[in-house]
């Protein structure tokens, strides 16, 4: 899971066992890892912005993580939260997602489950990108913004080029890295040099 290996994740369970547990299995995944009983100190964590996911459990001594779950919120509307619990209800998962949870997970659960949740979260968050996908994606919209611009179809492009309509879309998608000299066929057809396509990055 190459992709989550720079996340942080931060698990907020009262249970000791608990917290060690999904630790290990996190570290062991690649993310940053860091387990905190449900005080101020859990708060204090999201606010301090170092994880992009937060691994809540809601029910605990002395402990409401719907509130928890609605503070995080309002300290960092990005975070992307998981909520956990052993004690399900209907009523409380939709308390749980009106308070814009990502995911709510009935204990005990298994680890695949656990790993499909939060790759899952991953891809719909878009909390990860990589480097190479991001610079496909960075050239490809600089290439439709061009030829919008010069109101071509993606089928003229390709009668310009010699190149395939379903290669063109390909990388305005970002989905497939262009070569040097494709760049140059696309860059000469529409009317710019290649150092202006690369402007972006």
């Amino acid at each position: 899971m190459s992709r989550a290996r720079k996340l942080g994740v931060l698990v907020i369970d009262d249970d000791e066992d608990v917290c060690l547990y999904l630790r290990e299995f996190l570290v062991r995944e690649g993310f940053r890892a860091k387990t905190v009983s449900r005080t101020a100190n859990a708060l204090a964590e999201v606010k301090d912005g170092k994880y992009q996911v937060v691994l809540l459990d809601l029910r605990g001594p002395g402990a409401d993580g719907a509130s928890l779950l609605r503070e995080s919120r309002a300290v960092d509307g990005d975070v992307c939260v998981i909520a956990m619990t052993a004690y399900p209800s209907v009523e409380g998962a939709v308390d749980t997602m009106r308070a814009d949870a990502n995911d709510y997970l009935r204990k005990p659960f298994e680890l695949d489950h656990l790993r499909g949740v939060l790759q899952r979260a991953i891809r719909e968050k878009g909390l990860l990108v990589d480097a190479d996908e991001r610079l496909n994606q960075t050239i490809g919209s600089k290439l439709r913004n061009l030829r919008k611009l010069r109101a071509l179809t993606l089928k003229q492009l390709a009668n310009k080029t010699g190149l395939s309509v379903s290669l063109i879309s390909q990388i305005e998608l970002g989905k497939s890295a262009a070569s040097v000299s494709t760049l140059h066929k696309l860059s000469t057809a529409l009317g710019v040099t290649m150092s202006h396509v690369f402007e972006a990055l």
